[in-house]
């Protein structure tokens, strides 16, 4: 005689005994590195169609996750597009309008830039990581204040990283050897080597310290490399392999050699994850924080041979090459390898992104600009509630403002009388928010991404533009312009 159990009560012992199992098996929450370059244009690297330059490791991460043609930083120019990066706000809601000049602490600054910084109020991906019980760590160039290791402006761990080992601006004197690191409020010195191997040994040893202590913590990793940003220095094998025939000149040689270089040291940290155990459950996302420098551009610029590939304009242009970039993730555990995808992703979106992967709360008065990007790891696309938007007044190019939203892209003056500015203070203020935007260029960036064929756009769309303008001057800052500044 068989002996069969009901259906219903037998589940419901069952779920009742694999419960707690099923609950201790949730998947934990991933570590998080982010690894920005300086200057790195959207054609520099080999998988994104440059003949020359060999970056075999990008190449590898690329195939083990996903590529997109369609990323975007935050801003034009780097200081802003860092401020972006760590907010998820529009850099200009930050007060980050342009690059930040160093200032000496106690000097009476001589121009209103030397006030800026990320302020204390504003909300970063590490105050948030952090607050959700991530260890956090950044290593290469801050440039997110003008006072940089002084109690006059916030530094890195003001912003929520328990480690930094970092510079203002760039390496000095240049990427070898350089001299102006400073670890945790203490200067380095002198230390040998190029600036991309040192800032991603450093960050390598971090990690190891961390998983040796704290194995079941997870991390937020921000990595900065200077390269390929002038003064450039490479390692003379490297450039060597490219004067042979491979490239015009010299110069051109150092920087195929700086990218190859900064490859390398992004192949160092990868191998470190292997070594580590723990690459399965770490996204590792890089990116550049704007377009390729123009060279001769100043006059240390002379080894500036970075490229936009099909793309229109250069750095400090709102044009696609100023901030259209390389964007590459890996995330074994929840990327699957091989993918491409030309929907359009942000630094922008980090934030967001990142308060989903950790269960992170947010302030809940907090303006953010990106959204949630995941996804586009699994084919689909994020749910924005506002286009992609930037306001660069410092810009090469006439028109000042950018927007796209989906496949159509959009221009905007700022009329023939508005001025260059590189800094919002309390002179101009008045003027920044009287400003109107005019002049509007529409392209549809799905069959013209070198932006050629202008058209008229959908009155919709300069409504759109119209109101995100006026939305963001409303919330932007103004710095003292004489004689004060402080947190």
């Amino acid at each position: 005689m068989s002996f069969r159990l009901p259906l219903l009560p037998f589940l419901s012992v069952l779920l009742t005994l694999v419960g707690p199992v099923i609950a201790e098996e949730k998947p934990p929450r991933p570590n998080i590195i982010v690894i920005l370059c300086d200057d790195l244009g959207w054609g520099d690297l080999q998988n994104y169609g440059h003949p020359t330059i060999k970056t075999p490791h990008l190449m590898r991460m690329a195939e083990e996750g996903i590529r997109f043609t369609s990323f975007y930083s935050a801003a034009p120019v780097c200081s802003p597009a860092r401020a972006g990066l760590l907010t998820g706000r529009i850099p200009n809601r930050t007060g980050v309008y342009d690059w930040i000049p160093s200032a000496d602490p106690g000097t009476p600054p001589k121009r209103s830039r030397a006030f800026v910084h990320l302020r204390d109020e504003e909300f970063t991906v590490a105050d948030m990581l952090k607050a959700a019980g991530y260890a956090t760590c950044v290593s290469g160039k801050w440039h997110c204040n003008a006072m940089f290791n002084s109690d006059e402006q916030p530094q890195p761990d003001d912003h929520g990283f328990d480690h930094w080992f970092a510079t203002q601006n760039n390496a000095a004197p240049s990427h070898e050897n350089p001299v102006n690191f400073v670890r945790n409020g203490e200067p380095v010195g002198p230390i040998q080597g190029y600036s991309c191997r040192i800032v991603a040994d450093e960050a390598v040893s971090w990690m190891e310290r961390h998983h040796a202590e704290n194995p079941d913590q997870p991390f937020f990793l921000y990595v900065a490399y200077h390269e390929p940003h002038e003064p450039v220095a490479s390692p003379p094998a490297m450039v060597r392999n490219y004067e042979r025939g491979r490239a015009r000149n010299h110069d051109e040689a150092q920087y195929f050699a700086n990218v190859e270089n900064l490859d390398a040291a992004t192949g160092d940290i990868l191998t470190a994850l292997e070594e580590l155990d723990i690459d399965e459950n770490t996204l590792v996302i890089f990116t550049s924080d704007n377009g390729p420098e123009t060279l001769n551009r100043y006059r240390s610029a002379h080894r500036s041979y970075g490229r936009p590939g099909p793309l229109r304009g250069m750095k400090l242009w709102t044009t696609e090459a100023g901030f259209r970039v390389a964007g590459i993730m890996r995330w074994p555990a929840g990327i699957e390898p091989g993918q491409i995808s030309d929907v359009p992703v942000s630094s922008l979106d980090f934030l967001p992104t990142f308060a989903a992967l950790s269960g992170a709360e947010l302030p809940g008065a907090l303006h953010l600009d990106g959204t949630n990007f995941l996804p586009v790891l699994s084919g689909g696309t994020p749910e924005r509630t506002q286009p992609l938007f930037w306001i660069y007044y410092n810009a090469i190019n006439e028109r000042r403002v950018a927007m796209r939203q989906g496949d159509g892209k959009v221009l905007a003056s700022l009329g023939p009388d508005f001025p260059k500015l590189q800094q919002v203070d309390e002179d101009n203020i008045e003027q920044v928010r009287s400003s109107e935007l005019t002049d509007f260029q529409f392209f549809d960036l799905s069959g013209d991404v070198t932006e050629a064929e202008p058209g008229d756009p959908d009155p919709a769309l300069i409504e759109t533009m119209r109101a995100l303008y006026r939305d963001v001057v409303d919330d932007s800052p103004a710095w003292p312009a004489v004689g004060g500044g402080g947190r």
